[in-house]
């Protein structure tokens, strides 16, 4: 089943004021939304989770400018690439095996005609990728999908180009428990989560897990635990269709991704094709023949990386061959005196060859290869990358030459929080540093509690009470001169006013109290919904919370008003 796109589905991200950083944290180029903008920008310089180099890369590329293709702001960047991929042959038989893919899935139509477009002489793609979490994984999955979709749009507009935006489902990877789990809110705005019970051995590929009834389970599960909503039927109902008992579980995360974006042309490709591993086959055999290159390289990179001042990404064994053998799990190659080790087993360099020449489906792409491996079927001219890939692609600048492919421009994804009104107006009314909401203990809570009661109002208190006694103490000397038997009226009197004193006094202790539970809970709030456990909510939140929270026009709102903007961290409202 599919969600219709609602009409007006372009309507805005709510803006807002930019009053959740504070004020000293903001550098001078920040930018302030319009009352047309989408949200709130947040420099990322500002935020701590972030590292140098994703800052630098933003802010100061020239810092890292002999690591990448170019930077992604830069004038002129975006006609060069484009060009370089143009004067390359069209890639008539990766959009095939694209157009097959779709096809055989059922994929919705934009998306099949963008994957045939790929053939028309000229096109070019831009490419994101993730690995097949559960039921879409975390929403930055999403932010990359809609970034990819939302770039290709910019350059077709900007470049009169045909670009197809392309998501790579990394298929082979292995890491089976990390990809097994859907992170949530349930309705008290607590960290929960189901997952898949998976047979399968560690290191098998996820492209060879297939899902059993336990996924019924799971939706199951899902559905008794997310808030309930008049869109959790329709959101369980759309998970069922796509994850069907027998399915591979890359095929119904593909699926998914159809259903959510398709309808937008977004792409989606299973890198586990084998259909697709012939195209990519001579670049396996170089891979082998080079003897451990691509890990040499990439280690150089890293530590020129590292003397810069930033970190690798990944330390390759020098020994290592960026390739693995797909048998039930999936085997490392290494070099070894005389040809390779796979797994355990020693292979020679022309037995390895000819297997690879063979059989190159039963070959697979370690992480410094695999951006080749796709730049080789594809004529990427971007690639949206997270924080982590942004680093390790600084190490296959080299690379991408030895093998004669074009490096793409990389772009960071785009980087979201999204939270509901109330929050917003939490945050603008106390000028709460949004940063400040990911501490895990209270001391940023209990500085806004302390200064909620002025001490004004205590030395007040206190001092009309000294002045009372001092003014009282001088009647009660006076009244006896003119009347002793005033003297007991003077005293209940004291007794009186002291009471009401108190009285006054435990009304604004009170009122505190109110005050302070209230700025307890909206505080505990929108911490609960922006950093879930301590960790940014793009990181540590499904797609499917916000999916069944607002419904389908979610992801054409995003789609809609998504800031193409690297240098930013965005709060947004829907």
């Amino acid at each position: 089943m599919g969600w219709p796109v609602p009409d007006g589905a372009g309507g805005a991200l709510t803006a807002q004021s930019p009053v959740c950083e504070s004020r000293a944290s903001v550098p001078a180029d920040v930018p302030s939304p319009t009352p047309s903008s989408p949200g709130v920008p947040i420099d990322l310089r500002s935020l701590p989770w972030t590292g140098r180099l994703v800052r630098d890369y933003s802010h100061a590329f020239e810092r890292l400018s002999s690591f990448y293709a170019g930077s992604p702001t830069a004038q002129g960047v975006w006609a060069d690439a484009i060009e370089r991929r143009r004067q390359g042959r069209p890639l008539t038989a990766s959009a095939e095996v694209l157009t097959a893919q779709l096809a055989a899935r059922g994929a919705p139509a934009p998306a099949q005609a963008a994957a045939r477009r790929l053939a028309e002489p000229g096109a070019v793609a831009v490419v994101t990728g993730q690995q097949a979490g559960l039921f879409g994984g975390p929403l930055y999955t999403l932010l990359k999908a809609l970034t990819g979709i939302r770039l290709a749009e910019r350059l077709a507009r900007e470049h009169d180009a045909t670009v197809v935006p392309i998501f790579w489902v990394d298929a082979e990877d292995h890491d089976l428990d990390e990809i097994r789990h859907c992170p949530f809110l349930d309705a008290d705005l607590d960290p929960r989560a189901v997952g898949l019970e998976l047979d399968s051995p560690r290191g098998t590929a996820a492209a060879a897990v297939r899902l059993t009834r336990n996924v019924r389970d799971a939706t199951a599960s899902l559905r008794e635990l997310l808030p309930s909503t008049e869109f959790t039927a329709e959101v369980i109902a759309g998970l069922d269709a796509a994850y069907e008992e027998g399915t591979r579980l890359v095929e119904a995360f593909a699926r998914w991704l159809d259903h959510l974006a398709g309808h937008a042309g977004l792409v989606v490709f299973d890198a586990s094709d084998p259909a697709a591993k012939p195209l990519v086959q001579s670049l396996f055999a170089d891979e082998l023949r080079a003897s451990g290159e691509t890990a040499r390289q990439a280690a150089a990179a890293g530590a020129a990386l590292a003397a810069a001042g930033y970190h690798a990404q990944v330390e390759p064994q020098p020994d290592g061959v960026a390739l693995f053998r797909l048998d039930e799990t999936r085997q490392p190659i290494r070099v070894a005196p005389g040809g390779f080790t796979v797994g355990e087993r020693t292979v020679g360099a022309d037995d390895l060859l000819r297997e690879v020449a063979a059989q190159p489906g039963r070959f697979s792409p370690n992480v410094l290869l695999r951006p080749i491996v796709q730049d080789a079927l594809f004529p990427t001219v971007a690639y949206v990358s997270g924080p982590n890939e942004l680093a390790y692609l600084g190490q296959l600048r080299d690379v991408y030459a030895r093998f004669d492919v074009p490096m793409p421009i990389i772009f960071p994804r785009a980087s979201a929080t999204i939270v509901d009104r109330a929050t917003v107006k939490f945050l603008e009314r106390y000028d709460l540093d949004f940063a400040g909401l990911q501490a895990r203990d209270d001391a940023v809570l209990n500085r806004l509690l302390a200064a909620q009661i002025p001490a004004e109002l205590e030395t007040a208190l206190a001092a009309a009470d000294a002045a009372m006694d001092e003014r009282l103490a001088a009647v009660s000397t006076a009244v006896p001169l003119l009347d002793p038997t005033l003297a007991g009226v003077v005293q209940s009197t004291r007794r009186r006013m002291q009471r009401d004193l108190a009285t006054l006094r435990n009304k604004v202790v009170q009122a505190a109290k109110r005050r302070d539970e209230t700025l307890r809970r909206q505080f505990r709030r929108a911490r609960a919904q922006a950093f879930p456990n301590g960790e940014p909510q793009e990181r540590s939140v499904g797609t499917v919370y916000f999916l069944n929270r607002y419904g389908p026009a979610f992801v054409d709102r995003l789609l809609a008003d998504l800031p193409l903007d690297p240098g930013h961290h965005w709060l947004l409202t829907v």
